[in-house]
């Protein structure tokens, strides 16, 4: 049984589960898009929607970490009435021009029970940075016979007027409410 001994940290380590590594998915673009919706004239809602989206999410679900970068392109948007979104794009608006792209960081990911739950990070609209956290409605992974694809539901909230979009304040709402659907392939 001696000559075993000094190769029994070699066989432990063997023996011990393998620690997860972190995985990087690469969104989608034809399953990833932000959709937001705000009152219009305190009667209906006006919804939209921007994408696709690009990025790429890195998770350690074991370790409780993660990372994510998302961009989209501000004259993306879409209302379903092409005159409307020409005008959304205008310089007192989303100013397209001036500001093609909107950004949405996190490092600050909360996982429950191994499940992605929150992201909080900084969303950056016509060059102005602001906290946004966006809540997981559902999350899930499942393979597609190639890779693993994760994805989910998330939404979040923010105030258009910090970001210096205050036309048609008060008539059309302050409180943008954003559901952001992305899918990711490993």
């Amino acid at each position: 049984m001696r000559p075993l001994l000094p190769l029994l940290p070699l066989l432990l380590a063997l023996a011990a589960p393998a620690r997860a590594e972190p995985a990087t998915y690469v969104l989608d673009p034809a399953n990833s898009w932000v959709h937001f919706e705000l009152t219009h004239f305190g009667t209906s809602t006006l919804r939209g929607r921007f994408g696709p989206m690009t990025g790429s999410v890195t998770l350690d679900a074991a370790a409780g970490r993660g990372e994510v970068g998302i961009r989209l392109a501000t004259a993306s948007v879409s209302t379903g009435l092409a005159v409307f979104d020409s005008r959304i794009r205008q310089a007192d608006l989303l100013a397209s021009e001036a500001w093609p792209e909107a950004y949405f960081v996190a490092s600050h990911l909360r996982f429950d029970g191994g499940r992605l739950a929150e992201l909080r990070g900084e969303f950056t609209l016509r060059g102005v940075s602001q906290p946004l956290t966006l809540r997981a409605l559902r999350y899930a992974c499942r393979s597609d016979g190639e890779a693993e694809v994760c994805g989910g539901d998330f939404e979040g909230e923010f105030r258009r007027s910090d970001f210096g979009l205050t036309f048609g304040l008060p008539f059309v709402a302050d409180r943008v409410r954003l559901q952001v659907q992305v899918e990711g392939r490993r």
